[in-house]
C-alpha cells in the first residue's frame, strides 16, 4: 500500500485540512434522516487524535447510525464529516486506507479458515504481498488465534470471532479504527482479552471510537464519553467528570450519637448537598458535584459528635446514563 501522504500530495490544495495532530474526527452539524424520521439530528462533536472515544445512547439512540456515516457506509442528509481533516465526500479512498472497522455484525467468511479471512483482507488493501504471511501471522498471534489458522471460522465461539474481526480490521494498520459493540455476546474472558487490545492500540498512538451498551467497559476504556439519546448529544466528557457533574455522592457517618437538628440544618445549608437525612446514629448526605465540601461536613458533625465509622459512595455511569436518558426500555 502506498504511504499515506503521498496521496495527500496527489489530492492537491483543495483539501480543508484540520490539525491532524490533534483531531482524528470532526462531526458539523451531521443529520441523518430516514423519511420522516430523524436517526441523528444536527449532532457537533470532535474527537481528539489517540483517544478512546465512546458512544453510549440506548437502542436506537443513533450510535450504529453514526459510525457508519462516519466510516463511509451511510450517507447522511446534511453536515459534514472529516477524518483527520480529509472530507469524507470528495477524499472516501484515501479515509478508508486509514480506517478500520469492527460491525456489530463481524461479517466473517465463515467457510474459510481465519487465515483466507485474512488473506482477503490484504488483498482488498492492497497489502504489499511480500508482506501478507508477516502481517497475518502477527495479527493472529497478537488475538491469540495463531494456532487456530486454519480452522473453519464456522467452528469458532463468538468471543474467537469478535477477536479475528479485530485482527482482521488492525491489518492495514488503520490510525483510526471504529468498533461497534466489539464485545457483545461474548464470555468474560474474552470481554478482558479485548479490553486488552483496546487499550493496547492507545498506547500506539491510534484513536479509537467504541460504542458500546456495557458502562463498565466504557468507564474501564473511554478517555471521553458522548451520551446520545433521539440523535442528539446529551453529554460530551471524561467518565471523572460526568460523575462529578451529573451524579450524586452519597456520604453515610456513624455518630457515636444521634446529631441535633441545629446540625442537620446547619448541613443542608452547604452548598452542593442535595439531601440529608438521619436515622438513629446513621447519618446520609448526598452531594451533587462539588465535594470539597467534604470536609466541611466532617467538622460540623464532629463539633457535636465524634465519628464512629464514614464511608463515601461515588456514582456511577448507570445512574448518570439512566439519568440523562430515563429508564424506558427501548427498541
Amino acid at each position: 500500500m502506498k504511504d499515506i501522504s503521498d496521496q495527500h500530495i496527489k489530492l492537491g490544495n483543495d483539501i480543508d485540512h484540520l490539525d491532524e495532530d490533534h483531531v482524528a474526527v470532526s462531526l458539523c452539524e451531521l443529520t441523518k434522516r430516514f423519511g420522516d424520521f430523524v436517526a441523528v439530528n444536527n449532532l457537533s462533536l470532535t474527537i481528539k487524535s489517540g483517544e478512546i472515544f465512546g458512544l453510549l445512547g440506548p437502542n436506537g439512540s443513533g450510535k450504529t447510525t453514526i459510525v457508519n456515516m462516519m466510516s463511509g457506509l451511510s450517507k447522511y442528509t446534511s453536515g459534514q464529516v472529516k477524518i483527520f481533516g480529509y472530507n469524507i465526500e470528495r477524499h472516501n479512498k484515501v479515509i478508508h486506507a486509514i480506517l478500520g472497522i469492527v460491525p456489530q455484525e463481524t461479517a466473517l467468511y465463515e467457510e474459510l479458515n481465519a487465515w483466507t479471512n485474512m488473506s482477503l483482507h490484504a488483498y482488498l488493501y492492497g497489502l504489499a504481498r511480500s508482506e501478507h504471511t508477516r502481517l497475518i501471522t502477527d495479527m493472529l498471534k497478537l488475538v491469540q488465534l495463531y494456532d487456530r489458522r486454519y480452522n473453519r471460522v464456522s467452528t469458532f465461539s463468538g468471543g474467537m470471532k469478535r477477536r479475528l474481526a479485530l485482527a482482521r480490521a488492525l491489518l492495514h494498520d488503520p490510525r483510526l479504527l471504529c468498533l461497534d459493540e466489539p464485545t457483545l455476546g461474548v464470555d468474560v474472558q474474552s470481554r478482558r482479552a479485548i479490553w486488552d487490545y483496546i487499550l493496547d492500540l492507545k498506547k500506539r498512538n491510534k484513536t479509537v471510537i467504541l460504542t458500546t451498551n456495557y458502562l463498565e467497559e466504557a468507564n474501564m476504556l473511554c478517555d471521553r464519553i458522548a451520551i446520545i439519546d433521539h440523535g442528539k448529544l446529551v453529554a460530551l466528557d471524561t467518565p471523572i467528570s460526568l460523575k462529578q457533574k451529573h451524579g450524586d455522592t452519597i456520604i453515610e457517618i456513624e455518630t457515636i450519637t444521634p446529631v441535633s437538628s441545629i446540625v442537620l440544618a446547619q448541613l443542608r445549608g452547604l452548598k452542593s448537598i442535595t439531601e440529608v437525612t438521619q436515622n438513629r446514629s446513621i447519618l446520609r448526605v448526598v452531594l451533587s458535584g462539588d465535594l470539597s465540601v467534604t470536609g466541611k461536613i466532617v467538622t460540623i458533625v464532629t463539633q457535636e459528635t465524634n465519628i464512629k465509622t464514614i464511608s463515601q459512595r461515588e456514582p456511577n455511569l448507570e445512574e448518570i446514563f439512566l439519568d440523562l436518558t430515563g429508564g424506558a426500555l427501548r427498541d
